[in-house]
């Protein structure tokens, strides 16, 4: 890609609102065609949802929430703050409203549009990483393959199949699952309680933080300036509807464009501009503890929807998918659910839950912005020709992250519309 859209003409910097992987790679992108561009982070670069996820780039797992049953499945889980999918009720219609609209998304035609979507967009994800690293980034990227873990070999199989039929050859997958015993040589660290699992083999995992550290670095390198502890807080319009300007806590800016990848804080942006997103926070929760033996792999729990990632030395836990509102209070229980969960795969890596004060680090929770019908949204904001938007990747910002910004600072370097971003316009909201 080089410049030449003559909207990006000029002196004024196209700026990046939002320094998560989403943000950072979208930078990257515009800064590797030759375009002057900003970010704009109201804290620190990979503070946000993408700090503390289990750093899964992956291809199997790469699919909507909204999905057959997952609703009646949450349903199930009021007043049961252990459930692997948490719903509590807010007396607020504009969730009552999301509810509804997540129902919808939720039939098997929506799943599979939805599912080809992502995958379309997720084809070159590894190529992408690959391109990356040869330039010059620190990715961190590790290629152990995934194993899917199962305390019931009828489970394993099922969701095999489904994960075949779904997958259409697009990544490998074994023949069959492997059974009793010997489903433990698959990774050392799985307990004698799994009976079944199976290796999804070429599956990646990196470290989030060092990864946003490494995009930074990449992008100061390219003269490309970053904000930190700066928040934008309105923008400055032409009488056509162009954004010529940005107000935040640190001052204005001009700018040529601009692009928000806020997350959750992404609607009232857009909001701003006439068009809000309805996001709701899918809460998710992680921890870190050393384990011996550490997995090799990263690992699907099957029964309990929990996983484990082998990230900088230690071993990150995490799961849950709380839909509470849009804040980021950490509850305990939560994090007891995500461990004892690990239990069932993992052995008792801790005898009472007292225990983990002593035992984990960094607990974590995340509000990842979710739309839905599960997808992101990744376009030009209606009724303005230098303005766009991505947000809304929910548990995918790591994995999508270099291929939204690939794509999108074609977008706005070319001004075409890749056919890749098409399934992720505003005009499904």
């Amino acid at each position: 890609m080089t410049a030449g859209r003559a909207g990006l003409v000029g002196d004024a910097p196209v700026v990046v609102v939002g320094g998560g992987v989403v943000g950072l790679c979208t930078a990257y992108y515009l800064a590797r065609a030759g375009v002057q561009v900003e970010v704009v982070e109201r804290r620190a670069l990979g503070s946000g949802a993408s700090r503390g996820n289990a750093g899964w780039v992956c291809l199997s797992h790469s699919t909507p929430v909204p999905a057959p049953g997952v609703l009646r499945y949450a349903l199930r889980s009021l007043g049961r703050p252990d459930s692997p999918l948490y719903l509590r009720p807010l007396p607020d219609p504009a969730f009552v409203r999301w509810l509804w609209r997540f129902w919808r998304s939720s039939t098997p035609a929506a799943f599979r549009r939805g599912y080809t979507a992502i995958a379309e967009l997720n084809r070159d994800t590894f190529d992408l990483f690959d391109a990356l690293r040869e330039a010059g980034v620190t990715t961190t990227l590790t290629r152990p393959g995934m194993v899917h873990a199962f305390l019931s070999p009828a489970e394993a199989r099922h969701h095999l199949a489904v994960q075949r039929e779904m997958a259409d050859g697009r990544y490998p997958l074994p023949d069959d699952v492997t059974t009793g015993d010997a489903a433990r040589l698959l990774d050392d660290a799985l307990s004698p309680a799994v009976r079944a699992a199976y290796l999804v083999e070429g599956e990646g995992v990196v470290d989030p933080e060092a990864f946003s550290r490494g995009l930074g670095e990449a992008l100061a390198a390219a003269g490309v300036k970053v904000h930190e502890n700066a928040e934008v807080i309105g923008f400055r319009r032409s009488a056509g509807g162009s954004v010529t300007g940005l107000r935040t806590t640190q001052g204005e800016m001009r700018c040529a464009a601009v692009v928000v990848a806020a997350g959750m804080r992404s609607s009232r942006l857009l909001g701003e501009l006439g068009h809000p997103l309805p996001l709701q926070a899918g809460k998710g929760y992680s921890f870190s503890v050393d384990l011996d033996p550490a997995p090799r792999h990263t690992l699907y729990f099957g029964e309990r929807r929990a996983v484990a990632s082998p990230i900088g030395g230690t071993t990150r836990i995490g799961g849950t998918m709380e839909l509470s509102g849009n804040n980021n209070r950490l509850d305990w229980r939560r994090i007891v659910a995500v461990a004892l969960a690990s239990r069932h795969y993992l052995g008792p890596w801790f005898d009472d839950p007292d225990d983990l004060f002593g035992l984990i680090r960094d607990p974590w929770v995340g509000g990842r912005p979710f739309l839905p019908d599960g997808l992101p949204v990744i376009d030009r904001v209606p009724g303005h020709d230098n303005a766009y938007a991505a947000t809304g990747h929910g548990m995918l910002g790591v994995t999508l992250g270099p291929a939204t910004g690939h794509h999108l600072a074609e977008y706005l370097v070319t001004g075409r519309r890749p056919d890749a971003l098409a399934p992720f316009g505003f005009d499904r909201h």
